[in-house]
């Protein structure tokens, strides 16, 4: 392992057992003992299945994770990317020693501290003060240099009142806080952090958000971040991996590897309209397809808070239009079908020369400004106005697409979700 590598991982695989535990588990396991007496591959792991959480188990074992291999430069800020059930806490867990890995190896340079779940490394019964104690005596570090973080614990974790009070009184989100302050605070060289932080308030994360910025921009710390808002992936985190069914199927960039998650949860984004009974309109102009393109032209249904979309809406028409009279609209409404944001071609001042038989409209959103949240799209066609008799075509719930927060005022700060539009502006403060 070279001098500015932080953790290496070679071949890292994990294999569970479906089920409970119970009979045949000891005849199992003396089998795996006589195949490691005899230098033979542990005969369980021939029949394990790839871990797809959607299909029927055709064996006893799967694979958490499967021939993992990577490395961690020193410094260096993970984003750990993936599905629900691809492995990304198990990954952690087998770099945090929780658990043992099936086979494979995991080279880790310096003191690690993980916060993987609510109340990790936290014994119930003992104090916040004590278990501040504990954890830093468990990273190795001495009374004195305890001592010397203490007031900035518990500080940012925001609990003075509950010091002298057991941990099993405090809430969920309380025990976040101490125990993402003692991991930051207590200086470990590589620090893991799960999609816990998603427990505490906005507030806090926050101050976690900006701790861990802190924290990396050293240069001497390494931190690997597992987190579903992509928002943070981006903003936080200069390298990315991707985690799909236990295997690594992507390793770069975190903007780019943000890009190939979304690309790949997104296989059936376009959405045929021709079937749809539910339109008003006379007919003559009818949309057909719906589907929204990020800023690589590749077609997704969710995208980040301020990043460039393009929707392309595919039409069709029988008869000749008055191209000088024609109105496309599409706008924007939120879960309690309230209209968030709306495109109006009158307003925007533009018109169309000519109408082919088929062919599509395209709306192109340098910066996206709504937060993160689910939208529908409802599109409409007119000519001569917007009465009932002008009306070409009209879909309400036309798509369904989703925002994640992201960063979107370039400040290293994931936007909160809600229902409010983001425009680019500025505030200033003036004196009189």
């Amino acid at each position: 392992m070279s001098n500015n590598t932080a953790i290496k991982i070679e071949n890292l695989s994990k294999m569970y057992r479906l089920g409970q535990i119970g009979t045949g588990s000891l005849g199992q396991d003396l089998n795996r003992f006589y195949a490691k007496l005899r230098g033979k591959e542990d005969p369980y792991s021939i029949i394990g299945q790839t871990n797809d959480r959607t299909s029927e188990a055709e064996s006893d074992f799967v694979w958490a994770l499967k021939g993992i291999n990577f490395e961690v430069k020193q410094g260096e800020v993970l984003g750990v990317i993936g599905k629900n059930g691809a492995g990304k806490s198990t990954l952690l867990k087998l770099i945090s020693q929780i658990t043992a890995p099936t086979t494979g190896a995991i080279k880790a340079k310096g003191r690690i501290a993980s916060l993987l779940e609510v109340g990790t490394g936290m014994h119930p019964e003992m104090t916040a003060r004590e278990n501040i104690f504990l954890n830093g005596a468990i990273l190795g570090m001495t009374k004195k240099e305890i001592k010397a973080k203490f007031d900035e614990i518990i500080d940012f974790a925001g609990c003075q009142m509950y010091i002298e009070t057991p941990i099993k009184r405090f809430s969920s989100g309380m025990r976040v806080r101490l125990g993402f302050a003692v991991a930051a605070f207590l200086e470990p060289e590589i620090l893991i952090v799960d999609e816990v932080l998603a427990v505490g308030d906005a507030e806090f994360q926050k101050k976690a958000i900006g701790k861990m910025k802190e924290v990396s921009n050293g240069g001497e710390r390494t931190v690997l971040f597992v987190s579903h808002n992509m928002g943070s992936i981006k903003t936080l985190c200069n390298r990315a991996i991707v985690l799909e069914h236990g295997k690594l199927v992507y390793d770069g960039t975190a903007e780019d590897g943000v890009s190939y998650y979304l690309n790949n949860q997104n296989n059936a984004s376009e959405k045929n309209l021709l079937q749809r009974t539910d339109r008003i309109g006379n007919g003559k102009l009818k949309f057909t397809g719906i589907k929204m393109l990020n800023k690589k032209n590749k077609s997704v249904n969710e995208i980040i808070a301020g990043d460039p979309v393009k929707f392309n809406i595919d039409y069709k028409t029988n008869c000749d239009i008055d191209v000088n009279k024609l109105l496309f609209g599409i706008t924007f409404w939120d879960q309690h079908e309230n209209k968030i944001l709306g495109y109006s071609t009158d307003e925007m001042g533009i018109t169309f020369s000519n109408l082919k038989n088929e062919g599509y409209f395209t709306l192109n959103i340098p910066c996206f400004g709504l937060r993160g949240g689910t939208y529908n799209i409802k599109l409409i066609a007119t000519v001569g106005g917007t009465k009932m008799e002008n009306m070409l075509d009209n879909i309400e719930n036309a798509y369904s697409m989703t925002v994640l927060p992201g960063d979107f005022w370039q400040t290293g700060k994931a936007n909160r979700s809600g229902n409010m539009a983001l425009l680019k502006g500025s505030i200033s403060q003036h004196n009189e």
